[in-house]
């Protein structure tokens, strides 16, 4: 049995083993691999990984693990670039251990089958980790400039500063949560897991034609309903959830999973 598991802390709410399994099933490999979570902060990670026998094939790591891993395998570019990886492969028959970070690429993809494939301008909201992945997605799009919704610009600069420049985005910055600060843009993406009030929402989905919300707490959230009733395109954290897991899945497993059973079945389990 080849084994795989989330990796976190907390851990518990990861719909990640749901999505993993589901796609077990849709592949047919169900009788030979598995996939848990493992409740990890990041001083336990090195011990436990280091105690994980052959029959272990990958790790998945979230929040607080993501600089941590980096320590534990062949960085791949994009992980260094962002000082943060998502996804340990295991050393195999001779080749190393890699840390990758599949968080760009899951978002590029969600994109992509939304019909979007290239902006020019965006807005950002947040200044985290899954901000800095979502600087560099859309970067790939083609975006040159950004509006950047925070409530630190201190905060903001120091994290996003630095990446925007190297990746050659002008960054500019505004406050979170006030009426009319996004501006027009071809694409918003929002990285805040806290709730932004109800008038703020429909001012950003009225100035975008396409909103991803990144993430999933209390979905439908409230910028989720306003791209909905704006009738834009509308994405969700299930979708980058279930994007990253792609390339996780195609990672650890070598098969190609298609995304709609996955996001049938992460969509299902929730509250």
């Amino acid at each position: 049995m080849w084994r795989c598991a989330v990796a976190g802390q907390p851990i518990a709410h990861s719909l990640s083993p749901l999505i993993h399994t589901t796609a077990y099933l849709v592949l047919g490999i169900e009788g030979s691999w598995e996939y848990d979570r493992v409740e990890l902060d990041a001083a336990g990670l090195p011990g436990f990984v280091a105690g994980c026998g052959p029959e272990w094939v990958g790790l998945s790591c979230t929040a607080p693990l993501k600089h941590a891993v980096l320590g534990l395998g062949t960085a791949s570019p994009q992980a260094l670039l962002l000082d943060s990886g998502n996804t340990l492969v295991f050393a195999r028959e001779g080749r190393p251990a890699r840390v990758e970070n599949t968080d760009v690429t899951g978002m590029l993809g969600a994109l992509a089958r939304a019909g979007v494939t290239a902006a020019e301008r965006a807005i950002l909201v947040g200044n985290g980790a899954t901000a800095r992945s979502a600087l560099a997605a859309l970067a790939d799009l083609g975006v040159t400039r950004v509006r950047v919704l925070v409530r630190s610009r201190a905060k903001a600069e120091a994290s996003l500063a630095g990446l925007a420049d190297r990746l050659g985005i002008l960054v500019d910055y505004g406050p979170w949560g006030v009426e009319g600060a996004g501006g027009q843009a071809d694409l918003l993406i929002s990285t805040v897991s806290a709730p932004l009030p109800d008038p703020v929402a429909a001012s950003l989905a009225g100035e975008v034609p396409v909103c991803f919300d990144a993430t999933y707490n209390h979905y439908p959230t409230a910028l989720d309903r306003a791209a909905r009733a704006a009738g834009i395109v509308q994405l969700s954290g299930i979708d980058l959830l279930v994007g990253q897991a792609l390339d996780q899945i195609r990672l650890f497993t070598g098969r190609e999973c298609p995304p709609e059973p996955l996001l049938d079945a992460a969509y299902a389990a929730l509250p």
